[in-house]
């Protein structure tokens, strides 16, 4: 479990607070969605989160972050790191190896993970995120989804409770982003891998996350389940957050009465409304 109690977080020369008395708990299984305008917090929040926040970026810390029972301010990077696995935005700053196995094989020299366990960690990485075709590919050769693949497979290998990522979509095409939500929807359901993921992305989010939270000017300003989030429309336009436009669609046709069950949160179940209240309708 991550919990967090009145965290807050002012960047070393921050005018004012990147983070503000956030209070959040995240359970073990969830894959829970981080959403909000640019400069809301939320990549701050992920750096607290994996420990970066305050072992990495300086300043005022207050307030207390729980991963697993540790307290991220008082455990070494290197204990935090065996509990999360993290995936930034920035995905080429991450890649530390010139060829795909000899990024997975990175981590898992520096865990010590024995030898005779190694080579099947990382057939099982690769196979997982679906790039064992990859396994001598240089780096540099591959495409941005594959890259993004490639820094999920490492983390993978890694056998963390729980993965962070930080918008991996942000530089993708709808068909790779569908693709690492996937995998991630994967390690969620069968392998019980919790995942925190920031996005942009709010349709694809809100399809295979469980819960949101959304952040607006480093505070916490809704937090719960998708359903539940999108149906306050209002806050969700203050904090600059567009909807999803099925969930708007919704909203517009129970302001018209023609309409009351739950918010759909795919074309699917958007088209069900709709033929439903076709079926109702009089003419």
């Amino acid at each position: 479990m991550i919990k967090t109690a009145g965290l807050c977080f002012r960047y070393a020369g921050g005018g004012r607070n990147a983070l503000s008395d956030i209070d959040l708990e995240i359970n073990d299984g969830d894959f829970f969605g981080i959403i909000g305008s640019s400069g809301a917090g939320k990549s701050t929040l992920t750096y607290a989160l994996n420990g970066l926040v305050p072992h990495h970026f300086r300043g005022d810390f207050a307030g207390e972050v729980t991963v697993n029972g540790l307290d991220t301010r008082r455990s070494a990077p290197e204990a935090l790191a065996r509990h999360v696995g993290s995936v930034f935005q920035d995905i080429d700053s991450q890649m530390l190896a010139s060829v795909v196995e000899d990024e997975i094989l990175f981590g898992l020299e520096n865990f010590a993970i024995p030898r005779e366990e190694i080579e099947r960690r990382v057939e099982d990485s690769l196979a997982s995120t679906g790039i064992s075709e990859l396994r001598r590919r240089s780096v540099s050769s591959l495409s941005g989804g594959q890259k993004q693949k490639v820094a999920i497979a490492a983390i993978v290998a890694l056998r963390p409770a729980i993965v962070v990522l930080d918008e991996p979509t942000g530089e993708l095409d709808p068909q790779s982003s569908r693709r690492v939500f996937e995998i991630l929807k994967d390690l969620n359901e069968d392998h019980g891998v919790t995942i925190v993921l920031v996005e942009q992305k709010i349709m694809l989010l809100c399809e295979f996350a469980k819960r949101l939270a959304v952040m607006g000017s480093g505070s916490l300003i809704l937090s719960g389940p998708v359903k539940d989030v999108l149906s306050h429309a209002e806050e969700l336009e203050e904090a600059g957050v567009n909807i999803p436009r099925v969930a708007a669609l919704a909203r517009r046709l129970e302001e018209r009465g023609l309409y009351q069950g739950d918010v759909p949160l795919d074309i699917g179940r958007a088209r069900i409304m709709i033929e439903g209240i076709l079926c109702d309708a009089s003419f």
